[in-house]
């Protein structure tokens, strides 16, 4: 069972929730009868917010709406549609396609770190989750309990009381940290005259955040908000019901019972034994296997090569040619065997040219160059803390996989930790993690992940074409993101140019930045502000 701290709303309150959350006692709910704009404007207010969706529908959302109209509605005890055309096309018939036009948003609360990298494997469904930057988890949950996920087989265990005790100093130790980071920050970038007291207060505190939150364990709960097709979340039920997380397996049902009441004819597969059950013990099968068999064929399987790296592990040598293909193929009336001849007869400059004029002029990184650039991609093996891994691994249109989190490949410490003068209170609650952690993993292999901290590192794969290379790329290489991914951007850049030889490929990234900053968000704070004021 799911050991989610409810929210106690009045009973007038309770009456404008029941209009638009399909329960108002549970940690996962669904969005109704909401203009589309409200509720991806409450879900972009959520990911920065540390309140509760509905809490935070109430004190900033409902004084703007006119609600008069839905005093009737009663969201709560589920929606009385007629599916009659859905259930003839979609349930008998099977046409796959229909489930892609109903979508829900649905909001999941008090997920552990574990469980909402679960719920954002999905490549067709849209995240917001909230974010450790803006957030400090220095503060607790209405029951006076730090904002950790309490796994009711660890805590029936002889683990019990010293995982409670061993997640509450880790939280205190951040809780002690912050406030003396944030302070010795202050000395060393004193505000200047250009920037209100807000920006400079805001800049300071997500630098604070962005260096503390290595000591939060796996365990933090998270809030996350997820838009998706019916089809996208079959499908995310279907490998959540197979995970052998308990907490997983709990919240696939709280999330089956809320879409129910939205979407049921899209869902109704998920329980019919031929199809759902069977997909789902399918899934689950064949991971364990693999799973046994590859540990059965080597005696060792422990991890090496402790370190933050990026390498390029795999590309096709010939990926420009390949790319300069795609243009001509999509650009004349050729077969693709002609394309190819026609692009082997072109000369060093007539290549270039091509390029060129085909990436044309970016006046913004938005501006990417067309699927040519799919034609090519490159795989990236990563080792990376688990806090950068986090901000990566939300990208969809990728192949990511990732090994699980332990503490064999050591951690990070933040310079700026160094520099404070903290990292050796920073690195006894990391020994702490740690030792938790070898005494866990034994009895529980799975769970003994959330005490892992952030700041420990993890071993991932990325594959990507050179598009989703060009964006993530970027995106990711921007002034204002967090050190550790930045890194990443850059090292994956010059890997592109100097191991793959893609020098045409690279040279038309021409948004990646590589200044030195420092304070990441300063300057996107100073545009918020501008912002603000031009409204």
């Amino acid at each position: 069972m799911h050991t989610y701290v409810a929210e106690e709303f009045t009973d007038a309150e309770v009456s404008i929730l029941r209009r638009y959350f399909t329960n108002l006692e549970g940690p996962v709910f669904a969005l109704v009868n909401l203009p589309e704009v409200v509720k991806g404007a409450l879900f972009a207010r959520y990911s920065r917010s540390s309140k509760s969706l509905r809490r935070l529908f109430l004190d900033e959302f409902v004084g703007d709406l006119d609600l008069s109209g839905d005093a009737s509605v009663d969201a709560t005890i589920g929606l009385d549609r007629a599916d009659d055309l859905y259930q003839k096309i979609f349930y008998e018939y099977g046409d796959d396609s229909v489930a892609q036009l109903g979508g829900v948003h649905l909001a999941c609360e008090q997920a552990s770190n574990i469980l909402t990298k679960v719920l954002e494997w999905g490549r067709l469904m849209s995240y917001l989750e909230q974010s450790t930057r803006y957030l400090g988890y220095d503060r607790r949950l209405g029951n006076g309990h730090y904002r950790f996920y309490r796994d009711h087989d660890v805590l029936e265990s002889r683990f019990g009381a010293r995982y409670v005790g061993e997640m509450d100093r880790m939280f205190d130790t951040y809780a002690e940290l912050l406030p003396r980071l944030t302070e010795w920050l202050t000395k060393k970038f004193p505000k200047t005259p250009e920037d209100t007291d807000f920006v400079y207060r805001q800049a300071i505190r997500a630098k604070a955040l962005d260096a503390v939150r290595g000591l939060l364990p796996a365990s933090s709960l998270s809030n996350l908000g997820i838009y998706a097709s019916g089809q996208a979340y079959e499908a995310l039920l279907l490998r959540m019901r197979a995970h052998p997380l308990p907490e997983v397996r709990d919240y696939a049902q709280m999330m089956m019972d809320e879409l129910m009441k939205v979407i049921p004819s899209f869902l109704k597969r998920v329980e019919v034994a031929e199809r759902g059950v069977a997909w789902t013990a399918y899934l689950a099968n064949t991971r364990g296997a693999t799973r046994e068999l590859v540990r059965s064929m080597w005696d060792d399987l422990a991890a090496n090569e402790p370190g933050e790296s990026v390498r390029l592990v795999a590309y096709d040598p010939e990926g420009e040619r390949r790319v300069l293909e795609a243009i001509v193929f999509a650009n004349s009336s050729m077969s693709n065997d002609e394309a190819v001849r026609r692009v082997d007869s072109l000369n060093e400059l007539e290549r270039s040219n091509l390029m060129r004029v085909y990436v044309g002029e970016r006046r913004n990184r938005r501006h990417r160059p067309g699927r040519a650039f799919e034609r090519t991609d490159y795989r990236f093996e990563l080792v990376t803390d688990y806090g950068a891994f986090r901000d990566l691994q939300r990208h969809r249109i990728l192949t990511i996989e990732w090994q699980p989190l332990t503490v064999d490949l050591g951690y990070d410490v933040p310079e700026v930790i160094r520099e404070a003068g903290l990292a050796e209170r920073y690195e006894e609650s990391l020994q702490r993690s740690a030792d938790l952690f070898q005494d866990m993993r034994g009895e529980f292999p799975e769970q003994s992940q959330y005490v892992v901290a952030l700041a420990f590192r993890i071993r991932y794969v990325m594959q990507m074409n050179a598009r989703e290379a060009m964006h993530l790329i970027e995106l990711r290489s921007g002034p204002q993101g967090h050190p550790s991914y930045r890194r990443v951007a850059h090292e994956m850049v010059r890997l592109i140019r100097e191991v793959a030889g893609h020098t045409a490929i690279a040279d038309s990234m021409q948004y990646v930045d590589f200044s030195e900053t420092d304070l990441e968000r300063l300057e996107a704070e100073r545009s918020a502000e501008r912002n603000r004021l031009n409204r």
